[in-house]
């Protein structure tokens, strides 16, 4: 019997993460990362949600969505999953499951989380020894926040322009705001998500994983 999709109430912030059979790789290469990205573009124009904050690990995807139907988001990600893994399996030959099961969803509770949680999501390259800078990772909407680079697959965090009155100052403030929490994470010698306690409990747990082949991929 096929499981029913997974009941997300509409309106409402999701941190959503997906992670590798097993610990697996699911990203060795820029092209891998490249083809889930523009395979998530795609399918993001049939399925309603926005994309507030996003990061590609090799093992793993932490994405911050807001849903806008209560089942669009478990079709797309659904199809994004098996688009992906039809890709990995032709290339790489893999032979049984790349994905360890349905996405896992964490409600954004309170409007005070909302951009922690979204620099939490940035900062895992960082927080996994893969970059010194958050800048220097590809794969993230670390920039578009930072840099005000482009990034079409971004729907701004709704606290993003009360940072300041114009781009630049804008991302000066989030440069300042993510170089604080790397601080303050230094200081008191962790590596944690910052939030409620059952959001901190629930993502710490969740996001320890094992590096297969440290220098065949972004972790």
């Amino acid at each position: 019997m096929s499981r029913q999709p997974r009941f997300l109430p509409p309106d409402n912030y999701y941190h959503i993460m997906n992670r590798g059979n097993n610990g697996q790789l699911i990203f060795t290469c820029d092209d891998d990362y490249q083809y889930y990205l523009e395979k998530l573009s795609d399918l993001k124009v049939e399925h309603l949600f926005d994309l507030i904050h996003y990061c590609l690990m090799g093992t793993h995807t932490h994405m911050l969505v807001k849903i806008s139907k209560q089942t669009d988001f478990s079709i797309f990600s659904k199809r994004l999953n098996l688009s992906y893994a039809n890709y990995y399996k032709k290339e790489y030959g893999l032979i049984g499951h790349l994905w360890q099961g349905r996405y896992k969803s964490q409600l954004i509770s309170s409007d005070a989380y909302f951009m922690q949680c979204g620099k939490y999501i940035e900062l895992n390259p960082l927080r996994a020894g893969i970059v010194q800078k958050p800048g220097d990772y590809k794969f993230s909407s670390y920039n578009h926040y930072a840099f005000s680079k482009n990034n079409s697959l971004i729907t701004d965090d709704i606290f993003y322009k009360e940072l300041g009155p114009n781009e630049e100052e804008r991302g000066r403030m989030y440069r300042d705001l993510t170089i604080s929490e790397i601080i303050a994470d230094t200081m008191n010698g962790r590596k944690i998500a910052i939030g409620t306690s059952k959001f901190v409990y629930n993502t710490n747990k969740k996001n320890k994983y094992h590096i297969k082949n440290k220098n065949s991929a972004y972790r």
